[in-house]
């Protein structure tokens, strides 16, 4: 299995940059990961104009994953059940999709076979970045049964 992420501008603050690719090694241990950072659309931030960029990075046999504050929230062990439940299936390709500052144009929120929400609050995007490999890390280390969990 591997996982791509895709998302809108890059993580400018040095901080979350280096938390971001802390997590993405972590993560990278444990499955192959390809990280897609696509260009904003300025100066309005076009959902269409960046959705046709996100669609562009996509194949048709990947399993596609937005996250979206209204979709489902799971604990860290859900999740860690979900990773297991796409290996069993054989899921080649697992794309998460982060959305720019104007969110996600209906034809990607269409194409999601999951919305999921790491929580109801808001999160600035390098954030969001951030806590997603986190939560994959997690997911990974409860399934190794590696003490990070704890």
């Amino acid at each position: 299995m591997k996982f791509r992420f895709i998302w809108i501008g890059k993580t400018k603050h040095t901080q979350w940059r280096e938390l971001q690719n802390e997590y993405f090694a972590r993560v990278s241990r444990f499955v192959r990961a390809e990280l897609v950072e696509l260009r904003e659309s300025r100066p309005t931030g076009n959902v269409q104009v960046e959705g046709e960029s996100i669609l562009g990075k996509i194949e048709n046999k990947d399993l596609v994953v937005v996250l979206d504050i209204g979709g489902r929230p799971f604990s860290s062990h859900e999740l860690a059940n979900e990773l297991t439940n796409w290996q069993n299936r054989g899921v080649p390709v697992v794309s998460f999709v982060i959305g720019g500052v104007n969110g996600l144009s209906a034809e990607v929120a269409q194409r999601a076979d999951l919305r999921l929400s790491l929580s109801f609050l808001t999160f600035t995007h390098e954030m969001t970045r951030v806590i997603l490999l986190e939560q994959l890390y997690r997911a990974y280390s409860i399934l190794n049964g590696f003490p990070y969990q704890k």
